[in-house]
């Protein structure tokens, strides 16, 4: 009986022993890790045991949104989420201990937070959301987490817009520790990564996300090595609106200067029409200019295309003003010879009506210079202009009747000629232009 009782009392001191090493409370935690109070040393020194120890900062970085791509200014707007991992060596503990706690969380504040910045940064302050919490494990490891809207630069290659992928780097370091302090990582893999964003993805207007890659590097800053995480973002353009709006309109336009060739030209209607089409291009190249930069060194794909396609039609349209002009010529000449046909019949009337008998002449007499003219001179003269006018006007109706059987001049025949030649090497041309461009495209 008296072993029952002894062994009922040391279970009893083994309850009340166990109910006073475990402490089931975050406060506990708390005073055990000393973060009851402001603790300056965790807060400033970094988190190791020896000083020639790195510390491995892991950030892995998702995209879940890009906003826009400005060509211009060469900048590229997202949406990003950072998390940052470290090993503090100061704040471990047993979960046991404490009742299977494994996380805690702390102020920002109250631990040291590894300087990392971006160097292609260059959107404002404000527009940083950082949790102001970290939270610690039980191994030692502390996890920040934040939010950015980040506008970053990027070297933009715009050759083959708006069939065009870009790669912009998104470079991480620290602004004040050397490789031997600090080493950047991921924990992460690069597939983890691009197909987390991918899923988390919100917006991507235009554009679409790839893939993301990752690059550690050691590079030597001011006599120093560094190490650098790279992130490069690999992003293509989606070109459907710019092939409706822009491409297609050109080949539209192009496709009728070809059909105008099949216009008489006989009213002008020929060369009006070639001049709207390339001014309806000036439009478009005045679109186009507002769209790319002009810190390019070398001209994109697509303002050839442009300039190809104005240049084409501009020749297109000297072409028409030439022929125009050669079938002008013609008519010019006929109209001209015409019109010496006419005088030199009006002045023979006028010098038979004036000329002096042909009797005096014969007999060797000079006339007297008072000599009058036959009184029946005017009336002879009256009616042979009157039959005169009556010849004309027949010649013309006739002329008009028979415009279109007359034989062609000697330019006309030229510009029938010419015509067709500039034609086929027109479409000749065009045909090898596009497909240059296909090609510089693909």
């Amino acid at each position: 009986m008296s072993a029952l009782r002894t062994l009922a009392f040391l279970a009893f001191l083994a309850g009340v022993s166990s109910s006073q090493t475990l402490d089931c409370s975050y406060l506990g935690l708390l005073s055990h890790l000393n973060l009851m109070t402001t603790n300056e040393v965790l807060s400033i020194m970094r988190p190791v045991k020896n000083w020639t120890s790195s510390t491995l900062v892991e950030l892995d970085m998702l995209m879940y949104g890009i906003l826009g791509v400005d060509e211009k200014t060469q900048t590229v707007t997202s949406h990003i989420w950072l998390q940052m991992r470290w090993k503090n060596e100061f704040l471990t503990w047993n979960p046991s201990d404490f009742c299977e706690i494994y996380m805690l969380t702390v102020p920002r504040s109250k631990l040291w937070i590894p300087d990392v910045n971006i160097r292609e940064d260059a959107s404002d302050t404000g527009s940083v959301q950082q949790s102001p919490l970290v939270s610690l494990y039980p191994s030692g490891f502390v996890y920040a987490n934040g939010r950015k809207r980040l506008t970053f630069t990027c070297q933009l290659r715009l050759f083959k817009f708006p069939f065009d992928t870009q790669n912009c780097n998104i470079t991480f370091s620290s602004a004040n520790y050397d490789v031997f302090n600090i080493i950047l990582g991921t924990v992460q893999s690069d597939t983890t990564l691009s197909s987390l964003s991918e899923r988390v993805m919100i917006t991507q207007g235009e554009w679409q996300l790839i893939k993301l890659e990752t690059i550690n590097q050691t590079s030597t800053k001011y006599n120093q090595p560094q190490s650098e995480l790279i992130y490069r973002v690999t992003i293509t353009r989606k070109p459907m609106l710019y092939v409706v709006n822009l491409i297609v309109p050109l080949l539209y336009f192009l496709i009728l200067d070809l059909a105008s060739f099949f216009i008489s030209e006989a009213r002008g209607e020929k060369l009006g029409f070639k001049v709207t089409v390339l001014l309806s291009i000036s439009v478009l190249l005045l679109i186009l200019q507002d769209m790319l930069p002009s810190t390019e060194d070398t001209l994109p794909m697509i303002a050839n295309y442009c300039v190809g396609v104005f240049a084409l039609v501009g020749i297109s349209v000297l072409e028409a003003m030439l022929i125009c002009f050669l079938m002008d010529l013609d008519d010019y000449l006929n109209k001209k010879v015409e019109k010496s046909v006419n005088t030199q019949v009006e002045i023979q009337l006028e010098t038979s009506c004036h000329k002096e008998p042909a009797g005096a002449e014969g007999r060797g007499q000079v006339s007297p210079v008072k000599s009058h003219l036959p009184a029946d001179c005017p009336r002879d003269h009256d009616l042979l202009r009157l039959i005169l006018e009556e010849v004309k006007a027949a010649r013309q109706e006739a002329g008009r009747k028979d415009e279109k059987k007359k034989k062609p001049g000697r330019y006309e025949r030229l510009a029938l000629i010419i015509d067709p030649v500039f034609f086929a090497l027109y479409l000749l041309t065009i045909i090898v232009f596009l497909v240059f461009i296909y090609h510089g495209w693909v």
